[in-house]
């Protein structure tokens, strides 16, 4: 017997799918990476350049750390321009001078633009005792410090700004434009975002009608096609399988041609802005009537036969023998009735009263929110995360299923 060896032919091979695959696995992800990170972050974050996927916030201190000369409980911490470490702003009303630098000559520049211009503090720079004439009008001359050094300009102009004290250590002070200055950023998660959109924007009233509409859908789903796929596979009677390819044809028709009928009975049965009529017309599906009719078509019939020997009725052998050899099917009929569900928007928009939020469900909820909250993005993405969350966990459980039912339909 020969043995097959892998060469670096294969190992390249499988590098490369298995590179591909991560590749196409990253670029799926990462919708939903930046849906959560978005929804974790405040409404200034979002806007921050450069983005980040980290959800940050502008970092305070106590005002006591630094002697509370504001008043508030907690002050900013910016970055300063030409200066190291990270200051706290503890005053935004101090008065400052903007100066110019003179040129060679000692003479102001011809030209003078905002890179010239030099804020400090007006107790920071140290007269000359010399003066220049600007505009007509003898100006002291003064040594401004820089990063660099010092130089000696003149004031142009007086303006507000803000008096900041260094971290590192308290005792040095410096004066600047807030403008000019960048925010200290700290990592951290807002989740008040969540509770948010839950208690303030009517999203927890929503997902309770949603999840309330979902079991009872994918319930009645589930309970209605296990008996008429049991009836079609099991059952015989005459026109059988006229009366099931009828009814399987039924899946070919439009939800758009069916729209305006099922409006005019709602309204007739008066079930019109009522949860109902989110159930009861979707309990009955014929995709899941055929799903199960095929997997009870696929179990031995010996089995069932055996059972009426021994004396099993019909409902006993269903519920007892059958069902419990169909959870595979029943959990991939159960997974795709959620999802339906969970995320029906047309007829939930057709049917329940735009002024009716109390029988909103998800999806009409977060198109309101997206069309009034246009603003607060993070809020938004809050609501569609929580919106997406229960979809993927169902998934996620019933996965495993999933896999014993695409395996056993293969079998004979």
């Amino acid at each position: 017997m020969s043995v097959r060896r892998k060469g670096p032919r294969s190992t390249m091979v499988r590098i490369g799918t298995y590179s591909l695959l991560v590749l196409v696995a990253v670029v799926v992800l990462f919708p939903f990476v930046v849906a959560v990170s978005t929804s974790l972050k405040s409404s200034t974050d979002i806007f921050t350049y450069p983005p980040s996927l980290v959800p940050r916030t502008a970092k305070t201190i106590p005002a006591s750390d630094v002697g509370g000369a504001t008043g508030d409980p907690a002050v900013p911490v910016y970055e300063l321009p030409g200066r190291d470490g990270t200051w706290a702003l503890v005053d935004n009303g101090v008065s400052l001078g903007v100066y110019v630098p003179l040129d060679e000559s000692g003479e102001l520049p011809a030209s003078i633009g905002p890179a010239d211009e030099i804020t400090v503090g007006l107790d920071e720079v140290t007269p000359t005792g010399e003066t220049i004439v600007v505009d007509g009008d003898d100006t002291d001359v003064v040594t401004i410090p820089t990063e660099g050094g010092t130089v000696e300009g003149v004031r142009i102009r007086t303006t507000i700004g803000a008096e900041f004290v260094s971290l590192d250590d308290p005792s040095q002070t410096a004066a600047g434009l807030v403008n000019n200055s960048t925010p200290a950023l700290e990592t951290s998660a807002r989740l008040d975002n969540f509770s948010d959109v839950i208690d303030g924007r009517n999203l927890g009233r929503s997902l309770t009608n949603t999840l309330l509409v979902t079991i009872g859908v994918v319930v009645g789903q589930v309970v209605t096609s296990i008996m008429g796929g049991y009836a079609f596979a099991r059952l015989r009677f005459r026109g059988r399988d006229t009366l099931f390819l009828m009814y399987l044809g039924s899946v070919m028709i439009p939800f758009v041609v069916l729209v305006i009928p099922l409006f005019q009975l709602m309204i007739q049965l008066n079930w019109r802005d009522n949860l109902v009529s989110l159930i009861i017309p979707f309990m009955f599906v014929a995709y899941g009537t055929f799903l199960m009719r095929q997997f009870f078509v696929g179990i031995p019939s010996e089995i069932e036969e055996a059972a009426l020997l021994d004396g099993a009725s019909r409902s006993r052998i269903l519920w007892k023998i059958m069902v419990p050899l169909a959870r595979p099917a029943i959990a991939s009929l159960a997974t795709f009735g959620f999802l339906y569900a969970w995320n029906s928007f047309f007829w939930p928009f057709v049917i329940i009263n735009s002024g009716n939020t109390d029988s909103f469900v998800l999806p009409l909820s977060l198109a309101q929110l997206g069309g009034r909250s246009n603003t607060d993005t993070n809020l938004v993405f809050a609501g569609a995360v929580v919106a997406m969350t229960p979809p993927i966990l169902v998934f996620l459980f019933a996965q495993r299923y999933f896999v014993e039912n695409s395996a056993s339909s293969g079998l004979k």
